[in-house]
């Protein structure tokens, strides 16, 4: 019972870190423009995501504009969007498996099926949460080399915006999960190493058989 509520409580968690996942995708502010210098400029705040780049004005107006040109892209945004795309997808396909594999749903056939289906759901989980985990942080290391650096203008320095906060937290959230579902299938199976299943050993039907031997012989004599 602990342990089906343990996977359950891990399912919410993959489900909050898909939601995550797709959120920080989707996102535009992965980088904001950083408000230093003596020049500040407070009436106009511009942010760069993985698709597109939008810039907020003071008055209320938003515009953005796609990044269509894939080549003409830093590596690093690059690879943020094959691997943030590919955790968004593992995740969902981990959340149909775990659906599956839990202990608490009808589906899956016998205990070790779905014991085997939970430890590859959880598998899919650690997969997205380090494919999530890769792109926030090589993008984080990218703003603030660029930040730290004396040769950049401070009109061109950025700051980590809030879709990679949730990258981060989206990526923790899968790893958490996947650890779970990952171990919580093992606990049963440990549990029969420890204590092993009591057998009737054939010994007594053999002392039975001995003994009624002994009285058959003894009534003969």
């Amino acid at each position: 019972m602990a342990s089906a509520a343990l996977q359950f409580f891990a399912f919410v968690l993959a489900l909050l870190g898909v939601f995550g996942a797709i959120t920080a995708t989707l996102l535009p502010n992965w980088k904001v423009s950083a408000d230093v210098g003596s020049n500040i400029i407070t009436a106009i705040t511009q942010m760069q995501g993985l698709w597109m780049d939008c810039t907020w004005y003071s008055t209320g107006m938003f515009s953005c504009t796609l990044k269509y040109s894939i080549l003409s892209l830093p590596v690093y945004i690059q690879a943020a969007r094959t691997t943030m795309v590919l955790s968004c997808i593992l995740s969902a396909f981990g959340i149909c498996i775990a659906t599956v594999g839990m202990k608490c749903t009808r589906l899956g056939g016998d205990r070790d099926t779905k014991n085997q289906t939970s430890f590859a759901g959880g598998v899919f989980f650690i997969l997205a949460g380090i494919f999530g985990l890769i792109p926030t942080a090589w993008y984080t290391r990218e703003i603030i080399s660029n930040f730290l650096d004396p040769s950049v203008p401070e009109s061109s320095k950025h700051e980590p915006g809030g879709a990679v906060y949730i990258g981060f937290i989206s990526a923790g959230l899968l790893l958490t999960a996947g650890a779970i579902f990952s171990t919580s299938c093992f606990q049963k199976q440990q549990g029969a190493w420890i204590y092993p299943s009591k057998q009737q050993p054939p010994f007594p039907a053999a002392q039975q058989d001995h003994n009624t031997t002994g009285y058959n012989l003894k009534d003969y004599v």
